[in-house]
């Protein structure tokens, strides 16, 4: 892989020529890309850009956000061809910080269900997980330093477990996801994709212009609190090698870590996430589901023929439960600093007629905090990585402790 900050280091040692990177990625895609189908398409005459901290940085933007320069189709028959006008803010964010947009990648129908043909690096017999699937193979392949998602469940932790590489969904709306397509406006959130948790605060630091987010030199030890998720069933051998690893990592580095139970009132967000995401997306698509119903992806098509049965008065309920959930959850914060957690089921599934299942994630979505996915071990040839979650705005303690357990893991 493609380490962001070793790229920065590079270049501003005069090491390495801001073009040279970008071409270096160019290669890197046109050597790949025919196999693992990361992107949409690419801009293979692209060069860097003349100044900001991300300059020689080639990033990938996920198909569902929108690009002045290439056509946004959001993996659906529906938009085949359409050319935004301008670019959204978060695409600005990069280029504004110097960074050189590479490409589109590859996503799931609406950032859905519906899979894409992109190919899990690791192993091409599985799937990179979805639905930013194009982002987490591009970065896992050693294609480009830094990648765009969503995440509406898991959309960007899970792939990131899966394709053994760093990601950060922050905390709620420190992105905007003005020109985003909406599936679900409390939930969708924008992500970073980098080979390693330094990689991708660097990456947020500069989109955002807030240096309070690099990750310091020295790093304190952190209270951990080990959450199983037992309300969502049990975990595959794997993830759940994977949390005890980390977690045992973590504290022979000086961490003091417990297990933790969550309030009865957050197993209670946990089961009630799909009536908000649901309810929502009947409102975002319902041009798209009323009048393309036979082009809608089939999969997606599916779930809404299935939840068109929610009344604003469950989604009321769901809402006041989400708010509660997220209180009580505010005040576990004050026994520990993060939540370590799994990032996925298990590792990727084979074959790629599913993306994977979200249920590790789902929660913390709802919940709006930031979450950092730590690639933490290798079973069968395939990665799995657990989830450093912090309250919400601790976007520099997530990231922090996340290089806290990557740095402990690497011991």
């Amino acid at each position: 892989m493609i380490s962001l900050s070793d790229l920065q280091q590079r270049i501003a040692a005069g090491a390495l020529s801001p073009d040279a990177a970008i071409a270096q990625s160019l290669a890197a895609i046109a050597a790949q890309d025919k196999t693992i189908g990361a992107f949409v398409c690419d801009d293979a005459q692209a060069r860097a850009q003349d100044a900001g901290p991300l300059r020689g940085i080639a990033v990938g933007i996920k198909d569902i956000i929108d690009t002045a320069d290439f056509p946004t189709e959001m993996g659906a028959q529906i938009y085949r061809g359409h050319q935004p006008r301008a670019d959204a803010p978060v695409v600005m964010a990069l280029k504004r910080a110097g960074a050189t947009i590479i490409g589109k990648t590859t996503t799931t129908a609406f950032a859905s269900n519906d899979p894409t043909a992109t190919i899990n690096p690791h192993n091409h017999a599985h799937t990179p997980g979805g639905s930013s699937s194009g982002s987490a193979a591009a970065v896992a392949a050693g294609m480009i330093p830094l990648a765009l998602g969503t995440q509406t469940g898991g959309s960007v932790i899970r792939p990131a477990s899966f394709c053994g590489v760093a990601a950060i969904k922050p905390s709620y709306r420190l992105l905007p996801t003005v020109g985003v397509k909406c599936f679900s406006w409390t939930l969708d959130t924008v992500g970073l994709f980098g080979a390693g948790v330094r990689d991708v605060a660097c990456g947020l630091s500069a989109m955002t212009n807030r240096p309070e987010l690099l990750v310091p030199g020295s790093l304190a030890a952190p209270r951990v609190g080990v959450v199983t998720q037992a309300f969502a069933d049990a975990p595959d051998a794997s993830s759940a090698a994977a949390l005890q690893t980390a977690s045992r990592a973590a504290e022979q580095a000086g961490a003091s870590v417990r297990e933790l139970a969550m309030p009865e009132i957050v197993a209670e967000a946990w089961r009630i996430h799909t009536v908000v995401q649901e309810f929502e997306a009947h409102q975002s698509l319902a041009w798209e589901y009323r009048d393309n119903y036979e082009a809608m992806p089939p999969l997606l098509r599916g779930r809404l023929d299935e939840s068109k049965g929610f009344t604003p008065a469950d989604y009321d309920a769901a809402m006041d439960v989400t708010l509660r959930a997220r209180q009580a959850l505010s005040a576990v914060f004050d026994e520990v600093d993060v939540i370590v957690t799994l990032s996925a089921p298990g590792t990727a599934p084979e074959g790629l007629s599913s993306t994977g299942d979200a249920r590790y994630n789902r929660l913390w979505t709802l919940m709006g905090v930031p979450c950092v996915n730590v690639p933490t071990l290798i079973d069968g040839g395939l990665p799995v990585g657990v989830t450093v979650i912090a309250k919400f705005g601790a976007d520099a303690q997530a990231l922090a402790a996340g290089a806290f357990v990557e740095d402990a893991l690497k011991r």
